[in-house]
């Protein structure tokens, strides 16, 4: 295969240069990139090339491929007009390899500079688009006035994943990538050929029409060393330069396909993840005792935690300017598609009256920026990490992370509520078995939870009535009082224990399955009767304790090399959420 090849317009019109990205003999994936070197927009680019062999391409994306070895490719329409300096690339994959003759095309040097795109041409798609503007009115989201139905799943890998302390290139990583279902290492490393427009599509035709996306401030770099795609597993043929870059494709992608966006600030560090509960998180962590379990991150934390722990500081001054930064977002990819911030994750490290001040605060800092998305606050817990109890009601009914809005009440946000969506978090026994689920047949097991209660051979028993009252408590009150409530996150296994983590296999393996899909049930029954809606979690299914919308290849005991390959539909969960959609 060639190398880098680049060919230069005349008058410096633009530069188009090609680039090998991976070359395994008899085949190989490259990209072609067109950068506007003038000083005015340009709108439309073709590029054509031609290999001196007999090479044969076999896919391409971001670009529309036409011919056959002389090869032409045009923009996509939405990568169409580049601004000055400004780039767009485009990739392929072929079979065998030969060397590149020239690459030519409008930008390379058909285009007349002194004819640039008229920028305020009504139809240049460079043009600020006009704001969608989000609000909420009578306890329910308008999208410019308009009821504006939520229905919505998670989309995660941005926030970081876990590596395996044994993995070959990246031991204990915690890469942001956008998990897509088509690994480098599928189909004897061909890949399974899904991609994110795909997955788009296929969510869209089923209803899906909000995605909420969790980020962590790591992923707005473009140099992080767990952001670049050295790191990656995704197959090269879709795999983006840097978590930044994959971050604003998405965007602007779902943009093209109408789907709005929940930003989600998922914790002060890719490497902290989901344990955080707090902007400056330090160990111990809730899973640092948790057995046969490979992923605990006691060496990291978000402020100074003493010798032998990297440090990945972040406070309330650096999280206000990452809200803002996310606020601006709009103007800057030109987009009108991002309804709203969720402010941070379940914040359960914290009193109410500490997270109220804090969510002011970050209201504050994203209306500074953007006035027209919502502001997503999701509930604290039941008690900090250093053992101050927080009230939430009934001491027996305890709250998931991010469930507590018990104060709210005497003490309400100072946010508009126009502005403002109430998101409490919660799960059943495939997230983590609470009191509430013990079979009061056993006395024994009263007041156990969690591990705690699997080692004692607890039953786990879903008691609608008993659940909803703590859902009432802790958040369903304020529907009554006008607010708009959007579960950020609910799901889980519906054959929990069965199809589980090994370790809750073994716990809980005397308990039937089926216990988590009868507490689905009973939230989508509480939702429709509350007029609640909610973001499940989540779309795609390598999420280890609740899987997602598609099914999984990975199987923990007879497949771990079907980590990351998607199968078909959940239809099971589809129905569970047509049924809260209806």
């Amino acid at each position: 295969m060639g190398v880098a090849l680049a060919t230069f317009a005349m008058n410096a019109q633009a530069e188009c240069t090609y680039s090998v990205q991976d070359d395994w003999g008899s085949g190989f994936v490259a990209n072609i990139t067109v950068t506007n070197d003038t000083d005015s927009s340009v709108s439309g680019w073709e590029v054509a090339w031609q290999y001196d062999g007999s090479t044969s391409i076999v896919n391409a994306w971001n670009a529309a491929l036409s011919g056959s070895n002389p090869y032409t490719a045009m923009d996509m329409g939405w990568n169409g007009t580049l601004a000055p300096g400004q780039s767009a690339t485009f990739g392929f994959q072929g079979s065998a390899g030969s060397t590149v003759s020239d690459v030519t095309g409008d930008l390379c040097g058909d285009t007349d500079p002194t004819d640039p795109t008229d920028p305020t041409d009504p139809t240049d798609p460079t043009d600020p688009v006009d704001n969608t503007v989000f609000r909420v009115e009578d306890g329910k989201i308008t999208k410019d006035g308009e009821p504006y139905p939520m229905q919505c799943g998670a989309w995660f890998g941005l926030e970081g994943r876990h590596e395996p302390s044994d993995d070959a290139s990246n031991p204990s990583g915690a890469p942001m990538e956008l998990y897509m279902g088509n690994t480098f290492w599928a189909n004897g490393n061909q890949g399974t050929g899904r991609t994110i427009q795909q997955g788009m599509s296929e969510i869209i035709a089923k209803g899906i029409n909000t995605i909420r996306l969790p980020l962590v401030p790591q992923t707005l770099e473009t140099d992080n060393p767990q952001g670049v795609s050295s790191v990656f597993k995704n197959h090269p043929t879709v795999r983006a330069d840097n978590s930044r870059q994959a971050l604003e494709d998405f965007i602007k992608l779902a943009d093209e396909n109408d789907l709005n966006i929940i930003l989600d600030i998922h914790s002060c560090s890719n490497y902290v993840g989901w344990r955080a509960g707090r902007l400056d998180a330090t160990p111990p962590y809730a899973d640092k005792d948790r057995d046969n379990y490979d992923y605990k991150r006691e060496n990291y934390a978000c402020s100074a935690a003493g010798p032998g722990v990297t440090v990945h500081e972040y406070n309330e001054e650096l999280w206000l300017d990452t809200l803002r930064e996310l606020a601006g977002l709009s103007e800057e990819l030109n987009v009108n598609n991002i309804l709203g911030i969720d402010i941070f994750n379940e914040p359960w490290d914290y009193t109410w009256d500490e997270w109220k001040t804090l969510s002011e605060n970050a209201y504050q800092a994203i209306n500074e920026v953007n006035e027209d998305v919502l502001i997503f606050v999701e509930g604290v817990g039941s008690e900090k990490s250093d053992g101050t109890e927080i009230a939430h009601g009934n001491p027996d009914l305890n709250p998931n992370w991010g469930e507590n809005f018990f104060s709210a009440g005497d003490s309400p946000l100072n946010i508009p509520k126009e502005r403002l969506v109430l998101s409490p978090h919660t799960y059943g026994p495939s997230v983590f078995v609470q009191p509430q689920f013990m079979d009061p047949a056993q006395p024994q097991c009263e007041g156990l939870s969690g591990d705690e209660a699997g080692d004692a051979d607890c039953n786990v028993v879903i008691n609608p009535d008993l659940i909803k009252q703590g859902w009432d408590e802790h958040f369903g009150y304020l529907k009554d009082e006008g607010y708009a409530i959007v579960i950020g996150e609910f799901g889980g296994h519906f054959d929990w224990p069965e199809v589980a983590p090994i370790r809750d296999q073994d716990r809980w393996g005397h308990v039937a399955a089926g216990v988590d899909e009868q507490w689905q049930n009973t939230l989508v029954d509480y939702m429709v009767e509350k007029d609640i809606e909610a973001c499940y979690w989540s779309i795609n299914p390598e999420s280890d304790d609740t899987g997602g919308l598609y099914q999984h290849a990975y199987d923990p005991r007879t497949n771990e090399s079907g980590w990351g390959e998607w199968l078909s539909f959940d239809e099971e969960k589809w129905n569970l959420l047509e049924r809260l959609w209806d």
